[in-house]
């Protein structure tokens, strides 16, 4: 018997209950006055009473904090209200009942909540839920919640995956939300695909070790073999869907990636964290509740970059830091070319006490830090470009920070040059740790 206690429904993952709206929030320094939008955050957060089976089963809320002209005008949280949490006769399709735990999006004028195995739901700018939505009808599987908006088109990239043929779809709508590409990738397998990237030429896609089994019986069926090969698909965005798949020596896995791009050499270059076995392993034990994880996760993936060069068929795996670190973030400005930072949460592990957000200069190997202190947990970095700056770091790192001891939480802004504090909004709870989320602009 696991005698710890469940740890994605505990500490800083606790649920909370009920659902709130506070306005004129307290604000701690001088909010930046460019930002003007909303921050919105995904995350599990079963209901009174459940324990669900893993870590992403649990049920989706949302949680937004408005921001305009140096004020913090409102918190609100909702639970994303599908089937999956209503538990109610439902006369849709499987693909509907979703979690909608993962991610938030904004495209073609829509916000999307997301969960990969299912349709998105598409909710309002106050978080209330709307419902199901699969672009006029031309989506017929699920969405990943990592699509890739190319930041020159606008067009949105994404992906379908499947324990069962075809395992892999790919898909691309215009700056309007309407699909205008659907392709099968041949070559894949029933891989555990929860990421991708894009270049400005290609989509990059990811085959590791971790695929589906129908002896997990955790929820989520999938499980590390050994004698599956950890592979990165290449493939053209435009013209025939021709993938080239590069079998990395070194097996992975890979749940984010951090950016991609094509070198000065014309070789695709993938970056992200990686998990090896133990890793990996030691992770889904905390995923899942299981006795060996410890009280604390303290192993992880770490910062690692692939390099695929087209002209030999060969790869190279390359090791950045050795930081136990994940939910890497960029300015989204380089999405698809050339970066040369990126940010992240690091873990306690590694020489570090305590959670810090860290920020990688690939250039130069150095890292900066932002230390939390004892008791507080940050959520992912989103980045903000500053008003006119021109610099990749000219702008500002937006989280929600967890303080348990404190029993409360506050939207932290940093500076993403030197890693200080700008300002932080008090918000009315403690809002639990999360997965991933968005800044979205004011539209114009």
């Amino acid at each position: 018997m696991n005698e710890l206690p469940v740890p994605y429904i505990t500490g800083h993952f606790t649920p909370v209950t009920d659902e709130i709206t506070a306005r004129e929030l307290t604000v701690r320094g001088t909010l930046p006055p460019e930002l003007n939008g909303r921050y919105f955050r995904n995350g599990h957060n079963p209901k009174p009473g459940i324990t669900p089976s893993h870590w992403f089963k649990g049920e989706g809320m949302l949680h937004g904090i408005r921001l305009t002209e140096g004020r913090a005008e409102w918190y609100r949280n909702r639970w994303v209200k599908t089937p999956y949490l209503d538990d109610v006769p439902f006369t849709g399709t499987e693909l509907e009942v979703s979690a909608a735990a993962t991610n938030i999006i904004f495209h073609g004028g829509r916000y999307l909540a997301l969960q990969e195995a299912n349709l998105p739901w598409e909710v309002s700018a106050e978080l209330d839920t709307i419902g199901p939505y699969d672009f006029g009808g031309k989506l017929t599987s699920a969405m990943t919640a990592h699509p890739k908006e190319d930041q020159v088109t606008g067009e949105l990239h994404f992906f379908s995956y499947s324990p069962f043929p075809p395992y892999l779809t790919y898909h691309v709508a215009d700056a309007a939300g309407e699909i205008i590409r659907t392709t099968v990738v041949d070559g894949s397998g029933p891989s555990l695909m929860h990421d991708f990237a894009i270049t400005r030429e290609h989509a990059v896609f990811i085959n590791s070790p971790v695929v589906f089994d129908h002896a997990e019986h955790s929820g989520i069926p999938y499980r590390w073999h050994d004698d599956v090969p950890f592979r990165i698909g290449v493939m053209p965005r435009t013209g025939p869907a021709k993938v080239t798949w590069f079998d990395i020596d070194n097996q992975a896995a890979i749940l984010h990636v951090t950016n991609s791009y094509v070198d000065s050499m014309g070789r695709v270059v993938l970056e992200g964290p990686r998990f090896d076995r133990s890793a990996w392993e030691t992770s889904w034990k905390w995923w899942v509740g299981a006795p060996g994880y410890g009280p604390t996760l303290d192993a992880g993936s770490t910062f690692h970059r692939w390099i695929m060069d087209p002209a030999t068929g060969k790869a190279v795996d390359e090791s950045l830091d050795d930081l136990i670190s994940e939910f890497p973030a960029i300015n989204d400005v380089y999405t698809g070319v050339a970066n040369r930072y990126s940010y992240a949460i690091a873990f306690p592990g590694a020489g570090l006490h305590g959670h810090h957000t860290v920020k990688f200069d690939t250039a130069t190997g150095q890292q900066k830090f932002f230390a939390h202190g004892e008791g507080r947990m940050p959520g992912e970095a989103v980045f903000v470009p500053a008003a006119g700056g021109t610099a990749e770091d000219d702008g500002y790192l937006l989280t929600i920070v967890s303080d348990l001891t404190a029993n409360a939480s506050e939207l932290l802004v940093l500076n993403a040059g030197d890693m200080s504090t700008v300002a932080a909004v008090e918000l009315p709870r403690r809002v639990p740790a999360g997965i991933h989320g968005h800044w979205i602009e004011d539209q114009k």
